[in-house]
């Protein structure tokens, strides 16, 4: 069983977070549901579903699907504005150095993972990756984390997760599984800590420069 990190995307090794909130923005916009900024910010991460219901009041079905398709449509058209976020590629390649398997532990859409994996550009060091049909409920929920562990073969005491939210923290914490945090998603210190992440660093290459000192250096087979 090769130990495995566990990366979410969005927000921790991609900078895509706010064009996400803008894209929920213009969709919540285009079906007249008032949403500020800070609140769509606030949900990011979490499962998209519960997203739309949280944001929209619970409203009808067919309104629920219009904001899903509009979202991803406004977020398709910002992604000439993605990058990597400094030290995320040389992060993923310095795991592999390790050796541990790279695992992205996503719950974003098929097209969406494409997309970010194309802007990553590490396919090469990659071992696996889950995306949103993999489970009915993501992220707080547990279950795109274990379904990660299940594929990488690893128990939750062989591997450790890394994420920018809050969802990340609960969802690791439900499947057992130590959250690293990092703070380049826009949420607070205070908050990763309360919700079970730790150590917290800055972003990618925060964590890299500190790699001697966390689990994942400690979970490679050399150790």
């Amino acid at each position: 069983m090769t130990p495995a990190v566990l990366f979410d995307v969005d927000g921790t090794l991609v900078d895509s977070n706010y064009l996400h909130v803008y894209a929920w923005q213009r969709a919540f916009a285009d079906e007249g549901v008032r949403a500020s900024a800070w609140q769509i910010h606030r949900c990011i991460g979490m499962d998209g579903s519960t997203l739309v219901r949280t944001l929209s009041d619970d409203a009808p079905d067919d309104v629920q699907d219009r904001l899903s398709e509009a979202h991803s449509r406004y977020y398709r058209d910002t992604a000439p504005l993605l990058a990597a976020l400094p030290g995320a590629r040389e992060l993923l390649r310095r795991v592999a150095e390790l050796g541990l398997q790279v695992v992205l532990a996503s719950s974003a859409p098929e097209d969406e993972l494409a997309i970010l994996r194309k802007v990553l550009d590490c396919d090469d060091v990659i071992a696996l990756a889950t995306s949103s049909r993999d489970v009915d409920t993501a992220k707080p929920s547990p279950g795109i984390v274990q379904v990660a562990l299940d594929r990488a073969g690893v128990t939750a005491d062989r591997a450790v997760f890394v994420g920018d939210a809050v969802w990340d923290a609960h969802a690791a914490a439900g499947a057992g599984v130590d959250c690293i945090g990092l703070l380049s998603g826009g949420v607070s210190r205070e908050e990763l800590r309360a919700a079970g992440a730790s150590p917290l660093f800055a972003d990618p290459r925060d964590l890299l420069r500190h790699l001697e000192s966390t689990r994942i250096a400690a979970l490679a087979p050399s150790a």
